[in-house]
């Protein structure tokens, strides 16, 4: 079928987009994993450092793990300066993508207000907005009146269980649609000469010496000059066929969207003390998240408890919704590191990459992903931006603690 010019009527079944060709015998370089991470590292190793023949390598469909299951959250508004930096370049990213890709990615810069229910809530708060300032990033710590400036349906009221103080605002801050993220990186991969392989999953490695020269997988034996990981909460299941322990634990992460609504909200809301976020999306459902699930597991379903806090939560803030009806409900696979940051770079094995540990975050880093693991697989070695993110800094002590600053789980 002769490709078609890209637009708002994007068809159901984009897979006009992109090639679907069988696995060659080999490739510079294969990366497992065709979420919103591999595929933008894939279009960056292509297009900064022109290496086209490239493998992704799916077990299932494209984008169908968590980059189908995240609210698409998009914000750089982080305590530390490697992640600030880190989620910056990424922001800076998103706001020529569109443009870039050719695609329509319906990336909305609305803003994102963080709530304070308490005073040690402002006093982080302001503490990460100066942060911010001092990164050159837009953050603002607003008070009630100017909170319900922005946000009007929002209740502000002193006499609830969980008043609002102030909020932190992010103006730049926002959402896109995912699916057209995963299709634009995909369809611009693909055009460079990336082979985008699907239904395809990895099921060892070959390895000489201290080297990974391949991988074997449900379609045959793929030989690789290089192999970089990105299946996100089971990358840590991908390592241990090598005896490799990264320090993970693998969460799910629900959330639900509501029936279609007229757009009455105007931004993205999130509350640490009420756990719940709440935005709405291009159609009009309201997209909720909430907290991560305490114990470890792969499920990827809803369950009814955590609905209910969710809802319960949501209509404290939001009265206005108390009738809006549950449409859909679902859970994610989060990979969790011990300090809440992610790991990006090298392994103890040659010619091995890893990326993985962005638990809650990982899509609204998507673009600044792809373009700093691209150049660390291209140069073997970190580029600065993700160099603090290494695995060896479990064993240094130089890690980068993103538990309170993260906000609530998104």
């Amino acid at each position: 079928m002769a490709p078609r010019t890209p637009g708002a009527d994007l068809p159901e079944h984009p897979d006009w987009l992109w090639r679907t060709p069988d696995p060659k015998a080999s490739y510079d370089v294969v990366i497992v994993g065709a979420g919103g991470h591999g595929l933008a590292t894939a279009y960056y190793l292509a297009k900064n450092h022109g290496i086209t023949n490239v493998a992704v390598l799916e077990r299932g469909w494209l984008a169908g793990g968590n980059m189908a299951r995240n609210t698409t959250i998009i914000r750089s508004n982080y305590l530390w300066d490697e992640s600030a930096g880190l989620y910056e370049h990424a922001l800076k990213l998103w706001e020529e993508l569109e443009a870039e890709l050719e695609y329509p990615l319906l990336f909305s810069q609305r803003g994102v207000l963080n709530l304070a229910h308490s005073l040690q809530d402002v006093r982080d708060s302001v503490r990460r907005v100066n942060a911010n300032k001092l990164n050159g990033i837009d953050a603002e710590f607003l008070d009630p009146m100017q909170v319900a400036e922005i946000c009007p349906i929002l209740n502000t009221s002193p006499d609830i269980r969980y008043p609002v103080l102030g909020a932190t605002y992010q103006p730049r801050a926002g959402i896109a649609k995912h699916d057209h993220v995963a299709w634009g990186f995909a369809r611009a991969a693909d055009q460079l000469g990336v082979d985008l392989i699907q239904g395809c999953e990895v099921t060892g490695f070959d390895v000489v010496g201290d080297r990974v020269v391949g991988v074997r997988t449900s379609r045959g034996a793929i030989r690789a000059g290089k192999v970089a990981l990105a299946a996100a909460g089971h990358t840590s299941v991908l390592a241990d066929i090598l005896g490799l322990r990264l320090p993970l634990q693998s969460h799910p992460l629900q959330a639900l969207v509501s029936e279609l609504l007229e757009p009455v909200h105007p931004t993205v809301v999130m509350s640490n003390a009420v756990h719940v976020y709440v935005s709405q999306a291009h159609k009009g459902e309201l997209v909720l998240g909430a907290g991560i699930d305490s114990y470890n597991s792969y499920s990827q379903r809803g369950a009814f408890h955590v609905i209910e806090r969710q809802m319960s939560a949501a209509v404290e803030l939001f009265p206005i919704f108390a009738r809006a009806h549950v449409l859909r409900t679902w859970g994610g696979i989060v990979d969790v590191t011990p300090d809440a940051s992610a790991i990006m770079g090298l392994t103890p094995f040659d010619g091995l990459y890893v990326n993985c540990g962005w638990g809650t975050g990982g899509f609204k880093a998507t673009p600044g992903v792809g373009w700093c693991y691209a150049h660390t697989i291209a140069n073997d070695r970190p580029h600065p931006l993700n160099a603090p993110f290494s695995l060896d800094r479990f064993t240094t002590g130089a890690l980068v603690d993103e538990h309170g600053a993260a906000g609530v789980a998104h």
